[in-house]
């Protein structure tokens, strides 16, 4: 179907809870998609950036139903409370996995692993085992509700093995990629386990391509004349971080979206968002492969991930 990332489909009535909502990429999903009807949920970990982001957001979007909950991805008690504080809401429709920390740190997280690993992977395996009853009764067969994971480019270009999730490469930029690897590999296999429970839930990917400060439009505690920008060599082949969100709003809303699709930018670091065929790699492992890394992340994330069909 033809696709303008300036008027997603209409939202209305659907509650749509995306991590890491302060800045950036997460911060544009999030006002798109309030943009669109929905009723937003940001979860974060700071109150004060949730408090900005939120302000923002009705700023730009007339009558923005926009919550917000503390979120802190590296600690599992405060995922163990989002949780509760998310299943609360009278519905749950969609899961935008977008938060996760950018630093270089490799002391090891509550979780018992690095940041990186804890924060882009484990709480996000905690979220969906947590949630997915909430979204397995908010979803139907007609309008299953969504989790999408985000991923990068870099993993095409990697070929990273996985098969020790804990195995934690030295340099930043490969422990980042084997990170949205391993989040590839659990997307597709959580798609799988979906469709052979019948569940009204469907599992997607979303790469948001090269999105940067330079080119991302100001928004008022968010991103200003107060905030740091941080310097890019691709600046001049790059998108701003508004564009580089809508992939995954179209993982999100696109009615004709798929469980196990992956939307990533027309262009190699920018453009607007197309179905792209996933790597095999990761949307089709070998089954033993798939089955011990599920394994690992439901060990590593002390969650057991149970999929029923409500008509079960």
């Amino acid at each position: 179907m033809s696709w303008n990332p300036l008027t997603p489909p209409d939202q209305r009535g659907r509650t749509i809870v995306v991590t890491g909502a302060t800045a950036g990429i997460g911060y544009f999903a999030a006002e798109q998609l309030a943009g669109a009807g929905a009723h937003v949920v940001l979860a974060s970990r700071s109150p004060a950036k949730l408090a900005a982001a939120r302000r923002a957001i009705r700023d730009q979007v007339d009558g923005a139903e926009v919550d917000t909950v503390t979120l802190d991805l590296a600690a599992p008690d405060s995922v163990a409370d989002a949780v509760r504080s998310l299943s609360a809401f009278p519905r749950l429709d969609g899961l935008l996995l977008n938060g996760g920390a950018m630093q270089r740190d490799t002391k090891p997280t509550a979780w018992g692993v690095p940041t990186i690993l804890g924060t882009h992977v484990v709480a996000n395996v905690a979220l969906v085992a947590g949630l997915l009853p909430a979204l397995i009764a908010g979803g139907d067969a007609g309008r299953p509700s969504r989790i999408v994971h985000a991923s990068s480019g870099f993993v095409d270009r990697a070929g990273l093995d996985v098969s020790e999730v804990q195995a934690i490469p030295r340099r930043w930029v490969v422990a980042y990629t084997k990170a949205k690897t391993v989040t590839e590999v659990f997307a597709f296999e959580l798609e799988r386990r979906l469709r052979t429970a019948d569940a009204p839930v469907i599992s997607l990917v979303s790469r948001p391509g090269v999105g940067v400060d330079a080119r991302t439009p100001e928004r008022a505690g968010v991103r200003d004349a107060s905030t740091p920008r941080q310097r890019n060599p691709f600046t001049p082949w790059a998108q701003g971080k508004d564009s580089a969100a809508w992939s995954a709003v179209r993982a999100m809303t696109d009615p004709a979206a798929q469980g196990g699709e992956l939307y990533a930018p027309a262009g190699a670091f920018r453009g607007a968002p197309v179905r792209r065929d996933p790597n095999p790699s990761t949307s089709t492992p070998d089954a033993v492969l798939a089955q011990s890394v599920w394994d690992q992340l439901e060990a590593l994330a002390g969650s057991r991930i149970a999929i029923e069909s409500p008509t079960r």
